[in-house]
């Protein structure tokens, strides 16, 4: 395995001005990460060309994610909102090229929150055409999206891997990947392993959180078998640490996600574990191989 190893923005700071950016990058370097995974909930705020620099200057990768607005849903049975939708997923991609990424990924199918209804087929045949035409615009700058899946109480769209690789073939085109997280797989799939046998070659980036999102090694979750199936399947793509406090609030993604308890105070320290803990967990599958 030699994946590159990715961390979370909000394990640093909850926004993108210029100077949280720099603050981020700076201790993600220090931590000894490849690459930053920034949300773009805050892209207002961002200065891309002064981040794609600082980024170049400390030789970080970067990849950009993001979940959507109810009032700007694509997964909605309304054509205005699925349109507002499709323009701030449009722009998300153009911010992505900006900063030099060639990975777009997130909740890009739906609303961020608790769905009070099931999804309609009116609604899952916007996601399809949308996501169509974003993997068209992405496929022409060389970009890749990724498919989130993400538990039931943040999206009635995609919850297991199964229903992923559904909308994906929906979907139709090569450069719309699967993007497993440990911490939705532990609510809504059997296991850790059969999900990644499932997804096998069309994985395309995991995130790595504790069932709690706390620090990696103090919940229940078996990252070991995870680790071991990423190896089955000879995965080399990024694997990206997720972690969330009250201590690091985001103006809108700490509500989205409901973000109320404090699971740590030092994000630096936490950083720096658990590149260590991965790095660790890697090299002992690798061995194991």
């Amino acid at each position: 395995m030699t994946n590159k190893l990715g961390v979370h923005a909000l394990v640093f700071s909850g926004g993108t001005t210029p100077a949280e950016v720099d603050y981020i990058i700076g201790e993600t370097k220090k931590a000894g990460f490849d690459l930053l995974e920034l949300s773009l909930h805050d892209a207002a705020n961002l200065d891309v060309p002064a981040a794609r620099a600082a980024l170049d200057a400390a030789g970080l990768g970067i990849v950009t994610s993001r979940g959507l607005a109810f009032a700007a849903d694509v997964s909605s049975d309304d054509p205005e909102v699925v349109a507002k939708g499709a323009t701030l997923l449009h722009d998300s991609l153009q911010i992505t090229h900006g900063l030099g990424g060639t990975h777009f990924t997130g909740a890009l199918y739906s609303a961020l929150g608790k769905y009070g209804h099931a999804l309609s087929a009116a609604g899952r045949a916007n996601v399809v055409s949308t996501l169509k035409d974003l993997a068209v615009e992405a496929q022409g700058l060389g970009m890749t999206l990724g498919l989130e899946i993400c538990n039931r109480y943040e999206t009635n769209v995609i919850n297991t891997a199964a229903d992923a690789l559904r909308l994906a073939d929906d979907i139709g085109h090569d450069n719309v990947l699967i993007h497993l997280d440990t911490y939705h797989m532990n609510i809504e799939e059997d296991d850790l392993v059969r999900p990644v046998h499932l997804v096998g070659d069309r994985l395309g980036y995991v995130h790595i959180g504790e069932n709690h999102r706390g620090y990696l090694g103090s919940g229940h979750l078996d990252f070991g078998a995870f680790f071991h199936a990423l190896a089955d399947i000879s995965y080399d793509g990024p694997i990206t640490f997720e972690s969330f406090s009250s201590a690091v609030v985001s103006p809108t993604l700490s509500n989205d996600l409901a973000i109320w308890r404090n699971l740590w105070n030092d994000g630096p320290a936490l950083a720096a574990h658990s590149h260590r803990y991965l790095s660790n967990i890697i090299e002992g599958t690798r061995a194991a191989v």
